[in-house]
């Protein structure tokens, strides 16, 4: 005979498997639809590919069927779709019509730095926006609510360019404290240690733009979650039964507030991987933001589709994490 908390285990697991089942089949035709949308998007585009590797004087009509022979432009949209998708499933992405190499390899080398600096800044104003959200909250109209909600305001409206350029301004060409570009000194050619903190070191501006770009967000949903979830009915109910604030707080209104915050998360980690263009470039850090804009100036179709289809199972990826968060931290979402 089972016992009850037994069942209760079995049947919950039994839910959570299929709510996972179905969130990975859900998250794979995801990718596969953007995937189709964006191979129509950018084929459908004004310029030419070829034209940018013959030169603007060139127009040797044998040479342009050589190359698009060899990228494969000279079939039919539909046929190139399909020899693009089965080689994107065995890994390959084709090769970069601007730079001659794997695509695949390129993302590869230039992804860590942009997952580096993506995570560092979205864990911390995760951390920092979530904590003066809640302070806000739990203190609404004090003084400190007041600041903390005028900082939130003002950071909000600064464009993270203009703020990039501000910081490298003040810390690097004013205080010389901070490096002003780059991942690490070429010149160095620092190793072990003094490696790690050489990054570290170069991560300073461009982590702490991001930083203060996206605290607000974190700020605005900690608070307003906090906020709602403080006036709910069962709340109320709990503290007329005497029950401690800090218990009411830490078992109820946190679990409860906290699920919007988790949901901006996965999400701006998500885009994010492909969204930091600007302070990539501001900073010259090497990663795939760079990689992306010079692909569109020059009509790199390859690199272009690689990079998008590695931003739909970045996305895909990270919503499902969420939604698997989002269904521990509340049983009701599983059912």
């Amino acid at each position: 005979y089972l016992k009850k908390e037994h069942v209760h285990f079995i049947v919950g697991g039994d839910i959570m498997s299929k709510y996972i089942s179905k969130r990975l089949f859900s998250g794979i035709i995801t990718i596969l639809i953007v995937f189709a949308i964006n191979f129509i998007i950018i084929n459908a585009a004004p310029g030419d590919p070829i034209k940018t590797i013959m030169g603007k004087e060139s127009d040797d009509p044998v040479l342009r069927a050589a190359l698009e022979e060899k990228y494969g432009f000279d079939k039919p949209l539909t046929v190139q779709f399909g020899i693009y998708l089965k080689n994107s499933l065995k890994g390959d992405l084709g090769t970069s019509i601007i730079y001659d190499r794997p695509v695949s390899e390129m993302i590869g080398e230039r992804l860590g730095p942009t997952i580096l600096l993506v995570l560092s800044a979205g864990i911390l104003s995760l951390i920092i926006g979530t904590i003066m959200g809640i302070i806000a909250a739990r203190r609404e109209g004090s003084l400190l609510d007041t600041i903390l909600s005028g900082i939130s305001y003002v950071l909000n409206s600064v464009p993270s360019f203009w703020l990039g350029l501000m910081l490298i301004i003040l810390f690097s060409s004013r205080l010389k404290l901070l490096p002003t570009y780059g991942m690490t000194n070429q010149r160095a050619s620092y190793t072990g240690i003094k490696y790690i903190l050489d990054v570290l070191k170069h991560m300073i501006l461009p982590v702490g733009t991001l930083l203060l770009v996206q605290i607000p967000t974190y700020f605005r949903i900690a608070k307003s979650s906090v906020l709602q979830v403080a006036n709910e009915d069962f709340i109320t109910t709990f503290r007329a039964t005497g029950m401690s604030e800090r218990k009411i707080f830490n078992k109820y209104i946190f679990r409860n507030a906290i699920l919007p915050t988790i949901t901006m998360f996965g999400i701006s980690m998500a885009y994010l991987i492909t969204g930091v263009s600007l302070i990539e470039t501001v900073f010259a850090w090497p990663g795939t933001g760079r990689l992306v804009l010079t692909a569109i100036n020059q009509r790199d179709y390859p690199t272009l589709m690689g990079m998008y289809l590695i931003m739909s199972i970045s996305v895909a990826v990270v919503m499902i994490i969420v939604d698997i968060i989002y269904a521990i931290l509340d049983p009701r979402i599983r059912y």
